[in-house]
């Protein structure tokens, strides 16, 4: 399958964005590019699209040095098909245990719609305020999906 630019000008506006970034990742992918620096979503939806076929949604903190070099990926939550219960702390123990500067944290929708729920933008909310205290930054939370990815610090809720 060959997809040209104007394959993408046919798309509804609000779609096409989205489709030149999955199609950034995937020459990337076959270039054999994988960012250790974590530098925007797309970086974290590339690193993570490991998430996307998974049938469960899966909660994943990327720990970061002061450069946003990953230092490690930790999977802290394993939930049911369309949600589970994440808990500050063990979000940042993962952090702490690498002695982070920052972290991002990731998880998919197994219905494939990156959008999301109120529940994820209360969670996101939380882990800001308790990263506040203990002074490990949350520098976004991405949400991915067959469809793409959401970041909520791009849109807005950190």
């Amino acid at each position: 399958m060959v997809i040209r630019e104007s394959d993408i000008a046919n798309l509804p506006v609000e779609k096409q964005q989205i489709a030149r970034s999955i199609l950034e990742v995937l020459a990337n992918i076959v270039s054999g590019y994988t960012p250790d620096k974590i530098s925007k979503p797309q970086d974290v939806y590339q690193l993570s699209l490991d998430l996307v076929s998974k049938e469960q949604e899966h909660f994943v903190v990327y720990c970061l040095n002061s450069k946003h070099h990953v230092i490690n990926r930790k999977t802290v939550f394993v939930g049911s098909l369309n949600s589970t219960v994440v808990h500050p702390r063990e979000v940042f123990r993962a952090a702490i245990e690498n002695s982070s500067a920052s972290i991002i944290c990731v998880h998919n929708h197994p219905s494939g719609d990156p959008t999301p729920s109120p529940e994820d933008i209360s969670v996101t909310q939380r882990l800001c305020e308790a990263g506040e205290i203990i002074g490990i930054e949350l520098i976004d939370h991405v949400i991915v999906g067959r469809t793409g990815w959401f970041s909520l610090k791009a849109n807005g809720h950190i």
